[in-house]
């Protein structure tokens, strides 16, 4: 039924339950998976100019982020394969998650979208409630939420 799955994830453990369930339907139906995970942009000043960061630190930020989203999306790429699942990853840096995912589906071909309902702080906090309802909102695909 489902040939390209995306799963969107932050790393959370509710997000691990959404990778385990794509995996599973990967292998189930013999679908590609791709998967995919947002670094959120950062503002390059915080709180309207109570806080600033200098333009640096929030590039190092980011870099951190962006390296253990490459560390958590090889984790699930080695799990998939010892599954005997096609899978590849991307990383994406956007200040718009919901967006990103929905555009990941499309650039992907997926016919599913996987993700949770929401994550949790840091760079879990990427996939939020209201990020989902988003999904939700502006996909042309089915989405499986999980929670």
């Amino acid at each position: 039924m489902f040939k390209r799955i995306l799963v969107a994830t932050d790393g959370s453990q509710l997000a691990e339950k959404a990778v385990a369930k794509a995996i599973d339907l990967a292998t189930e139906h013999k679908a590609e998976l791709t998967a995919f995970t947002v670094v959120p942009r950062q503002a390059k000043s915080h709180m309207d100019g109570v806080l600033k960061f200098e333009s640096e630190e929030m590039d190092r930020i980011e870099g951190r982020r962006a390296e253990q989203a490459k560390t958590m999306l090889e984790a699930i790429e080695k799990r998939a394969e010892a599954c005997g699942v096609r899978v590849s990853s991307a990383i994406v840096r956007s200040s718009r998650v919901a967006h990103s995912i929905v555009d990941a589906a499309g650039k992907y071909g997926s016919d599913l979208i996987v993700m949770a309902t929401h994550g949790r702080t840091g760079l879990t906090s990427a996939f939020l409630g209201s990020e989902t309802a988003q999904v939700l909102a502006h996909s042309d695909v089915p989405v499986l939420v999980l929670r």
